[in-house]
């Protein structure tokens, strides 16, 4: 299991992008998400802390979101994008991360934890111990849900996880957490240690059984191809099974099939075959007197170079008195060579045996395969490649193994594919980056939008501001226009007024001052006048017409008296009477009346 520790400039990076996760929750709208109709104080705020704590006890894996909607409460913009980020990241984590199913679902989980912590602190709350713990999940892509001690010993340490998050929300802090990974990190070091010693132990004790396998199946071979179809004595049977298929075995081991010990032991196995068998060699008794001359010593010759312990004359009594009995010519009782219950199983591929090239399987090494979908898949990995026997060791991710595979095999279930590749994994870092990367985008996205849905607000605000202004604007100059208009017409009007009364003044004085002049015309002497006083203490003076003089168009008056001797001209006279200073007595009702009805006719007149 290797360890995958995040390099410095990852974590830098991914520093720099969780930064960004406060400007993504304070600006980022999500669409049919239950965001609050204004801005809500703090005071009506309700604390979701105790509702996301229940969620991660009962070990839910619904979104965060789903539970906000499913309570109809009041939440602020920030719970609400906080609860959207933690569900948008662990559903891209589902999605990406490589896990197993049911692995990634149990990190998942943290989806209520992190909303919490990022409502709190926002982007601190992908510290770098959470982080660096998150990656570190890469270890377990080879985890399968296989129900074996190392699969639960990982459900065993997320369980305690549990139970550290539920400390966090207890207490309202996360140093639980932190605690918790920093623990998990230093377990995590030494199991990778033994993984790596267990693995190596384990490749050097297969290596060494399939070798054993080769050497056992090719001898196997050997004899089973001999012995095919024979009928042999007991003795030489007995020697076959119980010595020289040791020596075969050993031989192979030694140098492989196509070595010289081999090579000689399977010619010394065909010679015991032909010396056992009277239908071989009846047929040649001179060719069977030099051989059994020699099978003895060929026999222990070979057995020398082999082992170091000699061949004991036990084992080769029964070879010796056949071989005496065949001499004599006699026939010996005979049994099948082969059983027919099959208690001796042989292949004769193993004697054309040959391991693939290097090329085929060297990229498949240390490689992780999968078989099956979803919760119920399997994963192994390509632990080595015994090429002595042609086949797979497959291990966990804890380098225990789980079995053997003969490449063909492989091959074929590759080609069907039932086994395939595990695709590449995607660390949580990566995960967390792409993520608040794209959502920043949006987020970034949406303030420009903002901004031009404002500015263009503002622009038509602005326009119709001017647009009002012109309109105020024209209305002023039309109500200005119009007043002008009036006070033109009222003015007109005014003027005309003026004039008529102008002219009808003209007239009346006309008028007036001809009456005045009948009326002076018509006093005669002795006559009476008034003449107001000048002073208005002052009484008016009656004056009586005393002379009239034509030439002169003079009148003189006096008072009763004959006193106070007063002069008009006719002109001076008829203007005192038109201004009413004067007043002409026994006539003046006359003269009221008849200009009366003198204003009366110039008015009618004039209308």
């Amino acid at each position: 299991m290797s360890q995958n520790r995040p390099k410095s400039h990852q974590v830098a990076s991914r520093k720099a992008v969780a930064e960004k996760i406060d400007d993504v929750l304070a600006g980022i709208r999500v669409p049919d998400l239950p965001y609050p109709a204004g801005k809500l104080s703090p005071e009506t705020t309700n604390d979701w802390q105790a509702l996301l704590f229940s969620c991660w006890t009962e070990q839910r894996n619904e979104r965060v979101t789903h539970v906000l909607r499913s309570v109809h409460l009041d939440w602020s913009v920030r719970q609400i994008n906080a609860a959207y980020v933690a569900d948008r990241i662990m559903d891209v984590f589902l999605k990406t991360s490589g896990l197993h199913t049911a692995l990634a679902l149990r990190i998942a989980r943290l989806r209520f934890y992190l909303a919490w912590r990022m409502n709190l602190e926002g982007n601190l709350a992908f510290s770098d111990l959470l982080l660096n713990w998150l990656d570190s999940f890469q270890e377990w892509r080879g985890w399968s849900d296989s129900g074996g001690r190392s699969s639960k010993a990982l459900l065993d340490q997320l369980d305690a996880l549990v139970v550290a998050v539920s400390a966090s929300f207890n207490s309202g802090a996360s140093s639980a957490v932190d605690a918790f990974c920093s623990q998990w990190q230093e377990d995590s070091a030494r199991r990778n240690a033994q993984t790596g010693k267990l693995r190596q132990r384990l490749q050097e004790t297969e290596r060494g059984a399939a070798r054993q396998r080769r050497s056992d199946q090719t001898s196997r071979a050997l004899i089973g191809r001999a012995l095919q179809g024979r009928k042999l004595p007991q003795p030489v049977l007995h020697f076959i099974f119980d010595h020289w298929q040791r020596l075969l075995k050993q031989a192979v081991w030694d140098s492989g099939i196509n070595g010289e010990t081999c090579r000689h032991g399977s010619k010394l196995l065909e010679w015991l075959v032909w010396i056992g068998d009277p239908a071989l060699s009846d047929n040649d008794r001179d060719r069977l007197y030099h051989v059994g001359e020699q099978i003895g010593d060929r026999l222990v010759d070979v057995w020398s170079r082999v082992f170091e312990h000699p061949l004991t004359p036990n084992a080769l009594a029964g070879i010796g008195a056949v071989m005496m009995s065949r001499l004599r010519g006699e026939t010996p009782e005979l049994t099948d060579a082969l059983p027919d219950d099959h208690s001796f199983p042989w292949n004769p591929a193993w004697l054309s045996f040959e391991a693939p090239p290097h090329k085929e399987f060297k990229p498949y090494e240390e490689q992780w395969f999968v078989e099956g979908e979803g919760a119920a898949e399997q994963r192994r990995f390509f632990c080595a490649f015994l090429e002595d026997t042609a086949e797979i060791l497959w291990t966990n991710g804890t380098g225990v193994k789980l079995g053997l595979q003969p490449w063909q095999a492989f091959c074929q279930s590759r080609d069907a594919g039932s086994i395939r590749p595990l695709p590449a994994l995607t660390p949580f870092g990566e995960v967390l980056e792409e993520t608040v990367h794209v959502l920043a985008v949006a987020c970034e996205k949406q303030r420009k939008q903002r901004e031009k849905a404002a500015e263009a607000a503002k622009a038509r605000a602005d326009a119709l501001r001017k647009e009002n202004q012109a309109a105020e604007l024209k209305r002023k100059q039309q109500e200005a226009e119009r007043l002008a208009l009036l006070e033109r017409q009222r003015q007109e009007l005014e003027d005309q007024r003026l004039a008529d009364e102008q002219a009808e003044q003209e007239q009346l004085y006309t008028q007036k001052t001809l009456l005045a002049q009948k009326q002076v015309t018509a006093i005669n002497l002795g006559g009476w006048i008034l003449v107001n006083a000048e002073r208005p203490e002052s009484e008016a003076t009656r004056l009586k017409l005393a002379v009239r003089t034509n030439a002169s168009r003079k009148l003189i008056f006096v008072d009763r008296l004959g006193l106070n001797r007063r002069e008009f001209l006719e002109d001076e006279l008829v203007l005192g009477l038109v201004e009413e200073r004067i007043r002409v007595l026994g006539g003046a009702a006359e003269f009221d009346d008849t200009l009366s009805r003198v204003v009366g006719r110039i008015r009618v007149g004039r209308h």
